[in-house]
């Protein structure tokens, strides 16, 4: 595209399918009072149709020759472009209620969405193209919970959009993406002083997500298994036969609040 190739240790696929490209930035509601924070702009197909909706679009650009020419193949008086890595990049200097949208490298995925989940100025929404597998895990159904769909979920309500098969993109990558969508909750699930604890017992758990809870977490949090048995009994309100994927945010909390009264934490 444009005579630049994709770089293929940047996770570079360009997205030439219109339609899809729309039902991206449908799904984040755009108005011309939004400030959008876009990631990893590439060309500017994207870019385009949003500087044509937001207020002020915001581009975050890895890669050198991109970030120098964006703005020369998007004219537009509502867009800035920044060559910066987005994972060094701090939320806290943009708008309250600021939006992001973007189609991302794979790699990114994870440690972008840490970084959002973070950071002391969380975006309204967050629309992001990614791999169709990971979008599908962040939804986290019950049964298929992660570490990533718990920090996701705890701000925000998670949602899929529009699935784009691989032959939408330039080079296409091996497998197809989804639209996923992060919808800031008006009271989130933890207060900010439980995150940690949560995170810590969480994190204990998943290291062995296969084994139940019981197991897990005895080695986890170095809890002897008849301590775990006897709080199991105490407490009706939790289940340590289940596994740590089984659990959504307000088990985790329930979970929380017990090991806490017990003194496990």
């Amino acid at each position: 595209m444009d005579g630049v190739f994709a770089k293929k240790a940047l996770g570079q696929h360009w997205l030439n399918d219109s339609a899809s490209l729309e039902s991206i930035v449908d799904f984040a509601n755009l108005d011309k009072d939004d400030f959008v924070l876009e990631v990893g702009p590439g060309h500017g197909v994207l870019t385009r149709c949003l500087v044509d909706r937001a207020a002020e679009v915001l581009a975050v650009e890895f890669d050198d020759l991109l970030a120098s020419t964006l703005e020369s193949k998007v004219k537009a008086n509502n867009l800035k472009v920044i060559n910066q890595d987005i994972l060094k990049f701090d939320f806290v200097q943009l708008p309250k209620d600021f939006k992001i949208v973007a189609n991302i490298p794979y790699y990114l995925t994870s440690k972008l969405i840490r970084n959002i989940t973070q950071s002391k100025n969380l975006p309204s929404v967050v629309v992001l193209l990614i791999q169709k597998e990971v979008a599908q895990r962040l939804v986290g159904k019950d049964g298929d919970m992660s570490l990533l769909s718990l920090a996701a979920k705890i701000h925000f309500d998670v949602s899929l959009g529009t699935v784009v098969g691989r032959k939408s993109f330039d080079p296409p990558p091996k497998v197809d993406s989804q639209v996923v969508k992060l919808a800031r909750l008006d009271h989130q699930k933890l207060a900010d002083s439980e995150v940690t604890s949560v995170f810590r017992l969480a994190k204990a758990a998943f290291n062995s997500k296969r084994k139940t809870l019981l197991n897990s977490l005895q080695g986890g949090l170095n809890v002897e298994k008849s301590k775990l048995e006897e709080i199991s009994n105490k407490y009706q309100e939790i289940d340590l036969t289940l596994r740590p994927q089984n659990l959504q945010v307000d088990d985790w909390k329930i979970l929380y609040n017990v090991f806490l009264k017990e003194g496990l934490l």
